[in-house]
């Protein structure tokens, strides 16, 4: 076992055969946690978060898949190119397109939670061919967010943090306050349905990713270059890939009226599963129910 494989185990999730490795691609180096043979399936991450919020699913998919769990752009060990512009959804899915042909392989599984939700709706729009299944964690389609950013007040209220998100430095100064431990708290420990799904070391690595040289100020950059974007969900198609929604019930920042609409967004089978008695990190307070949703569906 690799000394990086050692930090990441966990009685529920070994890593003995973990790789960590890095790829090219998009012009930029991105790394990655990859495990298992077959069909490829890519696991992207949201907000604050890297690849590791996927660490239970990686043993469970690896039986059937190859698993290939991104740090995306500006995250954990991937590089951070300093533009709000290279933040943008076209440079986020053009990411994805170039990391499954560096991958030696014409087209995935694409799965994402929270910010790597976006950018899995988005790709599988834009890309078409290149999506075999498409899983999606709690987010909703970019159209319906948008929508009820304008005319939900009380999902306009949730999502104060992304208008917080536009000012210049101060988001990043609050993010690193008391090297990142209110922020990480407050969003892990606090938010969690389940106690005690988050232990210390999980704690510990999301404030490592925070803390680092570029970091806060990159995940801030997708907040701000989304608002540039905004106009352009608007012509943003239905969903042909055969698709998986999982929703956590209590999510505090995403309500569950955007979920009521979703079926309307899909040109191709769509299915959505309820998770109750968990927040935004379903996959982390829920994790073999997770797997196993994603397994079946990803297998047909």
């Amino acid at each position: 076992m690799s000394a990086d494989n050692d930090r990441y185990a966990t009685q529920d999730a070994p890593a003995a055969d973990w790789r960590h490795r890095y790829v090219r691609a998009n012009g930029i180096r991105f790394h990655l946690v990859e495990a298992g043979s077959g069909p490829l399936v890519v696991l992207l991450h949201g907000f604050p978060q890297s690849w590791y919020c996927w660490r239970h699913q990686i043993p469970a998919l690896a039986r059937h898949f190859r698993v290939v769990a991104v740090d995306m752009r500006g995250y954990g060990g991937t590089d951070r190119p300093s533009a709000v512009a290279d933040y943008r959804i076209a440079a986020l899915t053009s990411d994805v397109r170039a990391l499954i042909h560096a991958l030696g392989e014409r087209k995935a599984h694409i799965v994402g939670h929270d910010w790597g939700g976006i950018v899995a709706w988005a790709f599988a729009i834009r890309f078409p061919d290149m999506v075999d299944r498409l899983g999606l964690l709690n987010y909703p389609h970019p159209v319906l967010f948008a929508k009820a950013l304008r005319s939900d007040p009380r999902q306009l209220l949730r999502s104060w943090y992304m208008f917080f998100f536009q000012l210049p430095r101060l988001p990043e100064l609050t993010m690193r306050r008391r090297d990142g431990i209110p922020l990480i708290d407050a969003m892990f420990r606090d938010m969690a349905v389940r106690a005690g799904t988050f232990t210390e070391a999980d704690l510990a690595e999301y404030r490592r990713n925070i803390l680092a040289p570029g970091s806060a100020t990159a995940m801030v950059n997708y907040y701000r270059a989304a608002f540039r974007d905004f106009p352009a969900l608007h012509r943003i198609d239905s969903v042909a890939a055969p698709t998986l929604v999982v929703w956590a019930e209590n999510d505090i920042a995403l309500g569950n009226g955007l979920a009521r609409d979703l079926p309307g967004r899909f040109s191709g089978p769509f299915r959505i599963d309820y998770v109750p008695g968990s927040s935004h990190w379903v996959q982390e307070e829920h994790p073999a129910l997770v797997s196993r949703l994603l397994s079946e569906h990803l297998r047909g």
